[in-house]
């Protein structure tokens, strides 16, 4: 009961405007001089604040919102919008929110460079204009959008573009395998190159996964969207490893799509490619981000769900789920 009294406390410290005012410091991005980066040892997993993320608390949204521009990209109806502290964010409506949030957790516990990304319940948007391309139905006619995803554009941070899966710096490392490994284990199932981000950050290119919201439902893509995106019975019902061969692990994600999806040629063919993602994973690798995941509390883990707007008892199946797979892990 704890965590959840604590998530209202902060869901009511976040939509208050008489917060103090905070904004990050604005610096220039500093001329790229280390090496690229994948994964930071997560020195500090034990005590990792998986309430709040990879922002921390002093980050979090705070004072009124408006209205700055509509996203296009992607599925998922977004926005652009600033808040009174001349802080920029894009909210993310839609069904991917709940899920992507909780990811965005576990993956940074693992020591994965991950977005700044929040979740609110309830967000009120000043001077909305009444014809969104998509969306509309999510925002009422005052501004209020609820359950939505708030993600923090930083000024000190340069989009250096996108990353392959097949041809990155960090290919055959025990990092990018134990990535893979992440992404098995929370069923991200869209894995297509333009959900992975260069950032130019403190003089350093970092290498993320910048769109997590294909999580914790089925392994691939389904005929419904309420099946493979943050739907904890589903995610608890799917199997995890399939198979442990002489040359690796096989998991079971992310599985062909649908055959009705045949339709849509092109992007049949493009998750059929994205299925050696989940094969052939050296035992040691999968092992070895398994015992780091193995760190985590429950409450960290009871954090991460809670937070992004999961129910008590989502919460709870999503926190055993994650439990009991990493167990595999450690028991390759």
């Amino acid at each position: 009961m704890y965590i959840f009294r604590r998530r209202a406390l902060i869901f009511g410290a976040i939509a208050s405007t008489t917060v103090l005012a905070f904004a990050a410091p604005k610096r220039n991005p500093q001329p790229l001089t280390g090496a690229p980066a994948l994964w930071q040892d997560p020195v500090d997993i034990a005590s990792r604040d998986l309430m709040y993320g990879a922002g921390g608390a002093a980050n979090q949204p705070r004072g009124t919102f408006k209205f700055v521009k509509e996203d296009l990209s992607g599925t998922n109806p977004k926005l652009v919008i600033s808040d009174s502290h001349g802080v920029k964010w894009k909210l993310k409506l839609g069904v991917e929110a709940r899920p992507e949030t909780a990811a965005s957790r576990l993956v940074w516990a693992a020591g994965y460079f991950t977005d700044e990304e929040y979740f609110l319940p309830d967000l009120k948007i000043d001077n909305v204009p009444a014809n969104l391309h998509r969306g509309a139905n999510l925002i009422e006619p005052d501004g209020l959008t609820h359950n939505g995803r708030l993600k923090r554009y930083a000024k000190d941070e340069k989009d250096e573009g996108d990353w392959k899966w097949k041809e990155n710096p960090f290919t055959g490392t025990r990092e990018f395998n134990g990535l893979r490994v992440v992404m098995a284990l929370i069923n991200n199932w869209d894995l297509k190159d333009n959900n992975n981000k260069i950032i130019a950050r403190d003089g350093q290119q970092i290498y993320l996964v910048s769109d997590l919201g294909a999580s914790f439902g089925s392994t691939g893509r389904s005929v419904t969207q309420t099946d493979s995106k943050g739907n904890a019975g589903v995610y608890s019902e799917s199997k995890f490893i399939a198979s442990v061969t002489p040359k690796g692990v096989n998991f079971n994600f992310p599985t062909r799509p649908a055959l009705i999806n045949v339709f849509q040629l092109s992007d049949f063919v493009s998750r059929e490619n994205m299925e050696w993602i989940g094969k052939n994973i050296p035992v040691a690798d999968a092992r070895w981000i398994g015992q780091i995941l193995s760190r985590l509390s429950t409450r960290q883990i009871e954090e991460a769900f809670a937070t992004a707007g999961f129910s008590p008892k989502e919460t709870g199946a999503f926190t055993a789920t994650i439990q009991a797979r990493v167990a595999e892990l450690n028991q390759l």
